[in-house]
């Protein structure tokens, strides 16, 4: 079921840091290993002080990950608990038809205290939410496309491939752009100050518009923001 340890979550937590110093890469995918389950949370059975437990980047390394570059989540199979928590923190998320989503706290006397109830009310509006965290309720794949969780349902096989196909999509625009909407969750202002003159002042703008005008594609660098 690809329930996660707590060693399992500093493993990805190192992961996720490399991940973002390595200029060269610009999106990641994460999937489950198997067919069964995306990620079905914690390892109860291992379960220690919740403050002990986590890295500060959260469960899996992503739930409070501080890092700019965009997460695809592939959802093969069961999200729940803290699966479902990934989801939420991902910037785009596929599912195959078997994918389902679940907070099963209710049910265990645990809580979902990696950001999900917020997330939730964010993406779903209050009474889904309140669904979702107070009866189990079971979100299948083609209800979360409805919902706005999932861009798109595709069949098993595909999944992966399509996530990086997409992955592949994003990882062609400008990193600098890309990287900006990591604050969508700030005020505009905020955002504006934060970024406003480097993004103005960098190198990846003005290749932009170079190639805009010669219509070529365009050849990015590295995010210096």
């Amino acid at each position: 079921m690809n329930a996660l340890s707590k060693a399992a979550c500093y493993e990805l937590d190192e992961l996720w840091r490399w991940f973002d110093e390595e200029e060269e890469l610009r999106v990641g995918v994460i999937t489950g290993a198997g067919t069964k389950a995306f990620c079905a949370g914690m390892d109860l059975k291992a379960l220690g002080p919740w403050k002990s437990f986590y890295p500060s980047s959260g469960f899996a390394g992503l739930t409070r990950r501080t890092g700019k570059k965009p997460i695809i989540a592939a959802i093969n199979g069961h999200a729940h608990g803290g699966g479902f928590e990934i989801a939420l923190n991902a910037d785009l998320v596929l599912a195959s038809r078997t994918a389902d989503f679940r907070l099963p706290d209710v049910l265990r006397g645990t809580a979902a205290l990696e950001g999900a109830l917020p997330r939730l009310v964010r993406n779903f509006g209050l009474q889904r939410a309140m669904q979702l965290a107070l009866t189990g309720y079971v979100l299948k794949a083609e209800e979360a496309k409805e919902w706005g969780l999932v861009v798109s349902v595709v069949e098993g096989s595909e999944l992966v491939g399509e996530a990086v196909r997409l992955g592949g999509l994003v990882a062609g625009m400008s990193p600098d752009s890309v990287l900006v909407r990591g604050s969508m969750e700030d005020a505009v202002r905020c955002t504006a100050e934060r970024y406003a003159e480097e993004l103005m002042a960098g190198e990846n703008l003005r290749e932009g518009l170079r190639a805009f005008g010669e219509r070529r594609t365009p050849r990015w660098v590295g995010s210096k923001l």
